[in-house]
């Protein structure tokens, strides 16, 4: 993975550990993360197409940084 892939702040070595936090995760596990983050306020969880995304994440980041 390139430096300049990684998000703001992130390592190859904190992308390695988040990803081996998920690959060794229960189901149990899974479903509990997502009860937890779909119970917040103020968040709202959508599916949109594909090819929206990327504009989805730039609007978002603009957002971050007003």
């Amino acid at each position: 993975m390139k430096k300049g892939n990684l998000p703001p702040g992130w390592t190859e070595k904190d992308v390695r550990a988040l990803a081996a936090r998920h690959d060794t995760q229960t189901e149990g596990e899974v479903e509990a993360e997502i009860e937890a983050v779909l119970s917040k306020e103020n968040q709202t969880l959508m599916v949109v197409p594909t090819e929206l995304v990327p504009e989805i994440h730039k609007l978002l980041c603009r957002k971050r940084t007003a």
